[in-house]
C-alpha cells in the first residue's frame, strides 16, 4: 500500500491531481485508513492506464467512462479495445507530425550552420535538394512532404 505522497512521487503528479482523480471516481476501490487514501497495486495499475490515456489525448470524462466499462466486466471488452485502437491511431498520427517537425528542425540546423559558415544564404538559396548531403536531403524532403 502506498500513501498519496508516495504515489505523487512515483508518477511525478501533484497530490491535487490524485485527489481530483479520486473525486472523479477513477479509483472506486481505493481504501482509506482514518480518512487517508491508501493506494494498492490495483490503483497503481489504474493510474498507469489513466496517465497513458491522458497522454494520448483522452479527456478525463472519457477516461472515467473507460473506468466504468472496466467495472462492467467482460461485456465491455469490445468497447475498451475500440477505445485503445482509436487512441493508438491518434498517437501514431501525432508521432508522424512530430517526426516531420523534427526533420524540419534537422534541416534548419544544418541550413543555418551552413549560412554561418558562408556568411550569407546565397549558396543555400541556389541549392537544389540533390546538392544537399544525403541525410540532410532526406530530412528536407520528409519535412516538405
Amino acid at each position: 500500500m502506498y500513501t498519496i505522497g508516495q504515489v505523487s512521487e512515483m508518477f511525478h503528479l501533484p497530490i491535487s491531481t490524485l485527489r481530483y482523480y479520486d473525486k472523479e471516481g477513477l479509483f472506486p476501490e481505493i481504501q482509506r485508513t482514518s480518512g487517508i487514501r491508501r493506494f494498492s497495486e490495483t490503483e497503481i495499475e489504474a493510474l498507469r492506464v489513466i496517465e497513458c490515456l491522458k497522454k494520448s489525448g483522452l479527456e478525463i470524462k472519457d477516461i472515467k467512462l473507460f473506468m466504468e466499462w472496466c467495472s462492467e466486466g467482460s461485456k465491455t471488452y469490445e468497447k475498451r479495445l475500440e477505445l485503445f485502437l482509436k487512441q493508438k491511431k491518434n498517437v501514431e498520427a501525432e508521432i508522424e507530425r512530430l517526426n516531420q517537425t523534427l526533420e524540419m528542425l534537422n534541416y534548419k540546423c544544418w541550413y543555418y550552420s551552413q549560412a554561418i559558415a558562408d556568411g550569407n544564404e546565397d549558396r543555400l538559396h541556389a541549392m537544389n535538394p540533390e546538392d544537399m548531403p544525403e541525410a540532410i536531403r532526406k530530412s528536407y524532403l520528409r519535412a516538405h512532404k
